[in-house]
Formats: C-alpha cells, sequence, structure tokens
C-alpha cells in the first residue's frame, strides 16, 4: 500500500506539471527524493506514466489530430503541420542520443535541477517581457519549418532536467512570432513524438523493472491518475493563458528553486547531486 500511495503521488505530480512550464522531470525527482520513490522500478514507472499525459493530449486534440491525419498528402495542412512538427523534434532527439549517457549520470539530481528552476524562472520571465506581446501566429498550421526548427533548438534546453520541456518550446515559439495560446497548443503537439520516443528509448535501453504484482498495479494505478490529471490540467491552462500572462509560473519556479536550497543548506532535507 505504502508503494501505490507513492506511485499515486508521484502520478499526480507527472499529471500535472506535464504541460505547465514547471518541468515534470525535475518535480518528480525532488518529490522522489522527499518521499524516497527511487530505484529502477521508479526510474521505469516515472518514464511509463508519461505515456499517460500524452494520452491526455490525444483526448483533448483527437478532433484536430485526425482531420490533420486525414489530410496529410503534400499540400494539404496536416502534411505541413506534421512535417513542422518532425522538424522542431529532429534537434532535440539528435542531442539528446548524442548526450544522454551523459545526463543521465550527471544532471539527475536535486541540485541541479533546483539550479535548472531558477535559471529557467528568470529566462521565462526575460523572454515574456520582451516578446510575448507583440502580434503572433494564431494557428499552429501557419507556422513555417524556420519556426518550427527554432521551437526544436529551444527544446534542447529541456535535456537539463528542470528547465521544463514546455517552458522551453513556449519560450522558443514566442521568440519565433507565435502569440501564447499557439505557442502552448504547438508544445503539446511536439510533446507526441518526443515524450514517445524518449519513453520508448529509455525503456529499451534499461527494460521493464516489474518484480511483483503490486508494482503491476501500482504502474496501472500511476497510468490512468497521470492521464486524469493531465486532462483536466491542460483544459485549464490553455484557459489561463487566454486571460493571464506565464509570469506566475516563473515565480512559482524561482520561489521553489530558493525555498529547496535554503533547505538542503540547513540539513532539512537531503538531496542528490
Amino acid at each position: 500500500m505504502i508503494l501505490i500511495l507513492k506511485a499515486i503521488i508521484i502520478s499526480i505530480v507527472e499529471g500535472i506539471t506535464e504541460y505547465l512550464p514547471i518541468s515534470s522531470t525535475g518535480h518528480m525527482i525532488i518529490v522522489g527524493d522527499l518521499i524516497n520513490f527511487k530505484g529502477d522500478f521508479a526510474n521505469m514507472f516515472e518514464i511509463v506514466i508519461q505515456l499517460g499525459a500524452i494520452l491526455a493530449v490525444v483526448f483533448l486534440y483527437w478532433d484536430k489530430i485526425w482531420n490533420s491525419l486525414k489530410n496529410l498528402m503534400p499540400g494539404k495542412w496536416g502534411f505541413k503541420l506534421w512535417s513542422n512538427i518532425l522538424v522542431a523534434f529532429i534537434p532535440s532527439a539528435v542531442i539528446g542520443i548524442l548526450l544522454n549517457d551523459y545526463i543521465d549520470e550527471h544532471l539527475f539530481g536535486t541540485i541541479t535541477v533546483v539550479a535548472a528552476l531558477i535559471f529557467g524562472g528568470f529566462l521565462m520571465i526575460i523572454i515574456e517581457n520582451k516578446y510575448r506581446k507583440r502580434k503572433g501566429i494564431n494557428n499552429i498550421e501557419d507556422v513555417t519549418l524556420r519556426q518550427a526548427f527554432m521551437i526544436g533548438c529551444f527544446q534542447c534546453l529541456a535535456l537539463w532536467p528542470g528547465m521544463s520541456r514546455s517552458a522551453s518550446t513556449i519560450m522558443g515559439a514566442w521568440i519565433s512570432g507565435l502569440s501564447t495560446v499557439a505557442s502552448a497548443e504547438f508544445s503539446f503537439f511536439l510533446a507526441l513524438p518526443t515524450m514517445v520516443a524518449a519513453s520508448g528509448w529509455t525503456l529499451l535501453k534499461k527494460g521493464m523493472a516489474i518484480q511483483s504484482s503490486t508494482e503491476v498495479i501500482a504502474l496501472c494505478i500511476g497510468f490512468v491518475v497521470s492521464f486524469i490529471v493531465a486532462y483536466i490540467v491542460i483544459e485549464k491552462f490553455i484557459k489561463f493563458l487566454q486571460r493571464r500572462p506565464m509570469r506566475i509560473f516563473a515565480i512559482y519556479r524561482i520561489f521553489i528553486g530558493v525555498i529547496l536550497l535554503a533547505l538542503a543548506a540547513l540539513n532539512v532535507i537531503k538531496v542528490t547531486m
């Protein structure tokens, strides 16, 4: 029961943070340290429940996804959309494969994650202040290949756990000339190949670390919980962006990062490097 409870906690964290610009990986690492959810199963679990969060995007945007697939011939809008997604996916895929071992060894500690949270928070404030109020592209179907590639390059920042894939792609989209809502939607669509590929690559390397029926139950519950929570959060996030700036997420990142550094310095919490 303790394992299942920990699994539910981590799944809620994943569902809330996956599409918000605050880093799901960073939060799962930090929360995992705090509740002692570690080891091979924990690592595999955090990968699999991301697929639940991906499924939430598929459900929410099913009409647009299905219509784009029906218009996938060259010259059609669906072909342009998925060509852009592919172009945006390539930079992080290439760099991720080349630096995968280094990232696993050096960047998955609490301190490195906290540093990314703080740095990313300040970067969000700077870029939002400069680019958010510009008139930009409102439909992701109108994104150019050049803009898609720039967004993909920014997604590479998310290879540093704690930076946030969502935050990185939205910042890249702002600079490229997309509106805030279009930036978020492009980020959601780009998450589909990015997260599936990252999850598949990691599972292929490390395998399914399941040793008991309790772990199977925890994995199934975690998948469902992450799907439900992510589904709710995505809808709320889009409505939020239509009315308010993202600065509140940047401030949260900086605040939580400073608090964690202070607690670590006072030895209130144990951290990993």
